[in-house]
């Protein structure tokens, strides 16, 4: 087994893929680990210049220099200063084929594909003869690591460091708000119109209460706070139903009662047709609200599922930053979305 499997290069402002060596091997922990290189790419502004992450079989390896970082997975037999000696004999080809400019106006993923040979060069003589081909070479990294260890780190470090970069950490389920909800039905717009309408009789009868109030030494003042109150709980329930929150059945119920018992305190100034009809609006609006559900993204119709021609796979590869095999990716369209079906875990970007 090759003690070096696969080598990438990235920038490090922003992660992108700058070449990568190619790999026709379908070990599983290989492709998690090519996984675990996207998350880590992205995080390398916030990561130490050497780091370590190790797996089961295999470890990953990385360093960053002058604003490019090149990583590596490998069999965790590997020493360590033989995999930070493939690392430097890899930044020092790098550096001597493409200048910082080159590498700062880059904007699609793997502009440097011919790097992979390389790559595969240097690749296969690391595994030939397990180390550099000038001892001193290893001799000069183990010095460096022995006075500035690469630091060890979990993939649990990065993603929290990456979750903490782009804002992504632990957002509480009541930012909902951006989230869809099924279109909005026929009873749901009658619901819409019936409590605008139940908000203006009770905001018109408690500013008219509002002057008899002031007159009468402000006997009726609680009367007009309960048509003010049953005013603001009208608008709350239509808010309620357009947009989503994680505490709707709390809301909708404490908002259906206080409705209720608004109607039930002003009976002397509304007769029972008026009470029925401001309550039934009520509970239907509630009704509505309560079964009202979240757009299942999940559900894609009308797609047509096409397998991608091998001569074409190279392209996609190259734009799509896919690190598989043709075998392993399926890819279909439809009216708005472009979809990747994938048999394997892969290296992906978003």
């Amino acid at each position: 087994m090759a003690l070096i499997l696969f080598a990438f290069v990235v920038r490090v402002r922003d992660g992108l893929p700058l070449s990568a060596s190619t790999d026709f091997q379908h070990n599983r922990e290989l492709q998690e680990k090519k996984q675990q290189l996207k998350v880590i790419s992205k995080s390398l502004n916030l990561l130490p210049e050497r780091g370590t992450i190790k797996g089961h079989e295999l470890h990953i390896y990385f360093l960053s220099s002058e604003g490019v970082a090149y990583l590596m997975v490998c069999a965790c037999s590997l020493p360590v200063a033989v995999a930070f000696c493939f690392l430097e004999d890899l930044r020092w080809e790098f550096t001597a084929s493409y200048d910082n400019s080159a590498v700062a106006l880059a904007t699609r993923p793997y502009p440097f594909l011919e790097f992979d040979s390389v790559i595969q060069k240097l690749k296969q003589h690391y595994n030939q003869s397990g180390g550099p081909s000038l001892g001193v070479t290893l001799a000069e990294v183990q010095e460096e690591l022995r006075l500035s260890p690469p630091q060890v780190l979990t993939m649990e470090d990065v993603q929290l460091t990456n979750g903490a970069a782009n804002g992504h950490i632990e957002q509480p389920a009541a930012a909902g708000q951006n989230q869809r909800l099924e279109p909005v039905s026929a009873p749901g717009i009658l619901s819409l119109i019936l409590n605008i309408m139940c908000a203006a009789l009770n905001l018109i009868r408690g500013v008219h209460l509002i002057e008899y109030t002031f007159q009468d030494d402000y006997e009726g003042i609680w009367n007009v706070v309960a048509f003010l109150l049953a005013f603001v709980c009208c608008v709350f329930q239509c808010h309620l139903y357009l947009f989503h929150s994680s505490l709707k059945k709390l809301m909708s119920f404490t908002l259906l009662t206080l409705i209720i018992l608004c109607n039930i305190f002003l009976f002397g100034l509304r007769n029972v047709w008026q009470l029925t009809f401001h309550i039934s609006v009520a509970c239907l609006s509630t009704l509505l609200c309560l079964n009202r559900k979240l757009l299942d993204r999940a559900n894609d119709f009308g797609v047509e599922q096409i397998m991608l021609p091998f001569k074409s796979w190279h392209s996609f590869c190259v734009d799509s930053e896919i690190d598989a095999q043709p075998d392993q990716v399926r890819w279909s369209c439809s009216k708005t979305h472009i979809h990747c079906f994938i048999s394997a875990p892969l290296f992906c970007s978003e």
